[in-house]
């Protein structure tokens, strides 16, 4: 068991204690400790009311992150430790926060109003862990379980509903019985939620180790999130290379790839134009462009910022296109389209998306996608002339021999960019300026 502290968190706690009050730390930091995991941060339940607490942390910095309901962060160097007062909630009228609290006297009613079991445990250095609800036992058992009545517990939080998957994706536990059947009856709620709060815990469900069997077993909460992606389950893809509908394929691909926000968002996407663009054959023509429409709606909901927003798009519409893995020429072009990043990470979508046909495609195709691989970083690494602004001339050396400006301009310097991907030119500045003035008899002519 990892060591249940920091130097923070235990020179708050003794400053709590030495002025008479309980302090202990709870929630996740201790969770996260008795599993071997470092905490990210570290939160301390005391009976001392706020103003009580910034009274013992007179001259210390803290800042009073939310007095009214009870939270104090204090810094100790760098290190901010949150300090909550001890609380009974009112109601959550707007199923977020409490519309006001009461304050108490008593861990064990403070715990009662927290969401799930495993973070409810409370923990300082006399007493060791103090668990009043369980959660020791389903921490062991690797369960996620609502404390006391599961249907309260969402009522008053619907992104708890989320928080709950989230959970059992990223530790690999399962949802206890009663709390799994709640979840599906308070879906609604998830309408309450601002899309915010839902994308955060969206991408990190989607990034944790149990992403797959989570999927599988809560589609339809994915589904009240994103509704587009309904029409993939049963979906049929009726042709030699899958082995799966398309809901089931995507949620394999989105295993498949590496546990990056952006490219398991990419992959939950990546084929959600195939409903809309179902032929008889299962070919599915136009469905990368047909995605792309439909994920632009979906991420701009999402609030998602415009960076990764464009790049999403870009991986969705490009994640079907073919490039020979023995042409280094078709390389350095959608190197040159796409930029390094980009590329290398459209060659990680090829292997997810590939992994998740019928084996034997997979194993056909995967010395060509490793060749592909190592041919693009070959390529990267060379530092070969891929984009016009690599070219060794641009429009001014062009208009200084006579090519004319405009349309003829833009054709001559893409002429050239085309003859040195494909390696039919050197790209030096002489050469280049050689093969314009040869071409300008035919300047007329289109390239």
């Amino acid at each position: 068991m990892q060591r249940l502290e920091s130097a923070g968190a235990r020179a708050v706690m003794e400053r709590l204690a030495a002025a008479g009050y309980e302090a202990y730390l709870i929630g996740g930091c201790v969770r996260d400790s008795l599993m071997g995991r470092a905490p990210h941060d570290w939160d301390v339940a005391t009976d001392a009311e706020p103003e009580a607490v910034l009274s013992v942390f007179g001259g210390q910095r803290v800042i009073e992150t939310g007095l009214k309901h009870g939270t104090v962060t204090v810094l100790c160097g760098d290190e901010p430790v949150e300090v909550t007062t001890y609380r009974v909630d009112g109601e959550y009228s707007d199923g977020r926060r409490p519309d006001g609290v009461r304050f108490t006297r008593s861990l064990r009613e403070d715990v009662s109003r927290r969401d799930f079991t495993i973070n409810a445990l409370a923990w300082n250095p006399s007493e060791g862990v103090l668990d009043l609800v369980g959660g020791e036992k389903d921490l062991e058992d690797g369960i996620i379980r609502c404390i006391g009545d599961a249907d309260q517990r969402f009522s008053e939080d619907g992104l708890r509903i989320l928080r709950a998957l989230r959970f059992a994706s990223e530790l690999g536990f399962s949802i206890e019985s009663g709390t799994k059947a709640a979840i599906f009856r308070q879906l609604p709620l998830l309408g309450r939620v601002s899309e915010e709060r839902k994308t955060s815990e969206l991408l990190r469900l989607l990034c944790g180790k149990n992403v797959l069997s989570v999927l599988e077993e809560y589609a339809e909460v994915v589904f009240a999130l994103i509704p587009e992606l309904r029409p993939t389950l049963g979906c049929l893809q009726n042709n030699p290379y899958h082995c799966y509908d398309v809901w089931n394929h995507i949620i394999h691909t989105v295993e498949n790839i590496e546990p990056d926000p952006l490219l398991r968002l990419t992959m939950l996407l990546h084929d959600i134009g195939k409903p809309a663009a179902n032929e008889a054959s299962g070919i599915f023509f136009g469905h990368p462009e047909e995605g792309a429409k439909i994920a632009a709606g979906i991420l701009e909901r999402m609030r998602l910022d415009r960076k990764t927003q464009k790049t999403v798009l870009t991986l969705i519409t490009v994640h079907d296109v073919k490039i020979p893995p023995d042409s280094r020429a078709e390389v350095r072009r959608w190197l040159g389209r796409l930029g390094e990043e980009n590329l290398r990470r459209l060659v990680k979508i090829k292997f997810a998306d590939n992994r998740a046909k019928r084996p034997e495609v997979w194993q056909a195709r995967r010395p060509g996608f490793e060749a592909l691989s190592a041919l693009a970083e070959e390529v990267i690494a060379s530092g070969c002339c891929c984009r016009l602004d690599q070219l060794a001339v641009d429009g001014k050396d062009l208009l200084s021999i006579g090519i004319p400006a405009g349309e003829a301009l833009g054709q001559m310097l893409e002429s050239l960019l085309g003859r040195v991907i494909s390696e039919e030119l050197p790209n030096e500045r002489e050469a280049l300026l050689c093969a314009a003035r040869e071409a300008l008899p035919q300047i007329a002519k289109p390239f």
